[in-house]
């Protein structure tokens, strides 16, 4: 009752907003506990707050590999074995039924925690579920991208699209009545040129297209991300790492405890003692965790393509050899360096293209803006305080999807997700 009673709330909210361009979910009858983005974004839902969801052995699902060969004019190294071909999940009912294709964030792969908790969503209400890794996976770069150096999200459509085809040929036996998509984060930015795609290659006719938390201008939201990990940390020095630091807080933190207990709720409980990491502390943690990612995409497509400006061109490269010290050499170059140094040349070279902000332009939501504002079965949902909006995007994202815009109050990037009322809302928007 107290679900409904909730979810009734959300609905009476939508509909008060309807008068409005977008919705927009009142702070006060919204209910989710974390109000502090940073906080949100790394802790997630509280569990007693999340919806339940089957386990992983009660759903029928299974990994299958997709042999790809994309054409290309180089050869993965020998290391790169475990990834020449593109491993996928699938979840099947055992009855004709919907399917949902899922994308995966930033240099997640389609096992990530968020795809796996979409999973248990949807197969629960009845959808066959397809998991999917992001193009900017090291595996998805390894095994299905043509270029390697993902960034021009047109191209990394096609990629996916390519995918998605290889995989409902490989399941031909499966009987699915319709096909829905959607996906998380930069998974978002990719369904939305992944879905236009589709309108000329009728390949799916997706019945309806979810984004969630999309970067709007991509490059805003890249700029961001790398500008957390130059927040100013008091008490780190020559001494103390920014790592030490966090590291400490944990111990005193178990030690106050009595046990260790390393779950879901581990940053929730910890922010409410006295050991919580401050606004810098978390950002820098996020601006990291983004860091290692950009370091990732930035030294596999330098490896694979053999560019040399990570690792030497003719270095001898063999599945025992030690990759430490190149990836050492990768964590200096953020994501504008890896723009600047792989994917523009790469562009440039095959289009004759132009500046970056044509660039930018091509690669945002902003290309996409009329067909977006004209497509009545795509939709967004964002929250008010996600660390990758920049100014204006939430106005851009009003102005072009009106009524199709649910804007939540807190969350921060993807950290309501796996709350409830989100999760009754995207069920609710799938079914019509």
């Amino acid at each position: 009752m107290l679900r409904f009673l909730r979810f009734a709330a959300v609905l009476g909210s939508l509909v008060l907003s309807a008068s409005a361009l977008a919705v927009d979910i009142d702070a006060k009858g919204y209910g989710f506990p974390l109000t502090n983005p940073f906080e949100a974004t790394i802790a997630t839902t509280p569990v007693d707050l999340r919806p339940k969801l089957p386990e992983d052995a009660d759903i029928n699902q299974s990994d299958y590999s997709l042999n790809l060969r994309p054409e290309r004019d180089f050869t993965l190294p020998d290391n790169f074995w475990a990834v020449k071909k593109l491993r996928y999940r699938l979840a099947k009912q055992d009855h004709p039924a919907p399917l949902i294709f899922l994308i995966a964030g930033t240099g997640a792969p389609y096992n990530s925690t968020i795809n796996e908790f979409l999973k248990k969503l949807y197969y629960q209400a009845g959808y066959n579920v397809v998991q999917l890794s992001s193009p900017t996976s090291y595996d998805f770069m390894s095994s299905a991208s043509r270029y390697a150096t993902p960034g021009v999200t047109k191209e990394d459509a096609e990629d996916l699209y390519r995918v998605m085809q290889a995989v409902r040929a490989q399941q031909s036996d499966l009987p699915v009545t319709e096909y829905y998509l959607t996906g998380y984060s930069l998974g978002a930015l990719d369904a939305a040129f992944v879905s236009q795609l589709d309108e000329s290659k009728h390949s799916f006719n997706f019945k309806r297209v979810l984004l969630l938390n999309p970067p709007v201008n991509l490059y805003t939201s890249i700029s961001n991300l790398d500008k957390l990990v130059q927040t100013h940390v008091r008490g780190i020095n020559g001494t103390t790492t920014f790592y030490e630091l966090v590291l400490g807080k944990l111990s005193s933190y178990f030690k106050q405890k009595g046990y260790i207990d390393l779950n879901d709720a581990l940053l929730f409980d910890l922010q409410q003692s006295r050991e919580h990491l401050t606004n810098e502390q978390m950002a820098m943690l996020i601006g990291t965790s983004f860091r290692f990612s950009a370091a990732d995409i930035a030294f596999t497509s330098d490896l694979i393509n053999r560019r040399g400006l990570i690792t030497p061109p003719k270095y001898p490269i063999s599945e025992g050899t030690s990759l430490t010290p190149f990836f050492k050499r990768a964590l200096q170059c953020d994501f504008d360096c890896y723009l600047t140094d792989q994917v523009i040349p790469m562009w440039r070279a095959r289009t004759d293209g132009g500046s970056l902000l044509q660039l930018v332009d091509q690669v945002s939501l902003y290309a996409l803006k009329d067909y977006l504002h004209n497509s009545s079965k795509i939709a967004v949902m964002h929250n008010a305080d996600d660390v990758i909006l920049g100014p204006g995007d939430l106005g851009f994202l009003r102005k072009t999807f009106g009524d199709r815009l649910t804007v939540y109050p807190y969350g921060g990037h993807c950290g309501n997700l796996n709350y409830r009322v989100n999760s009754d809302a995207m069920l609710e928007f799938f079914r019509g």
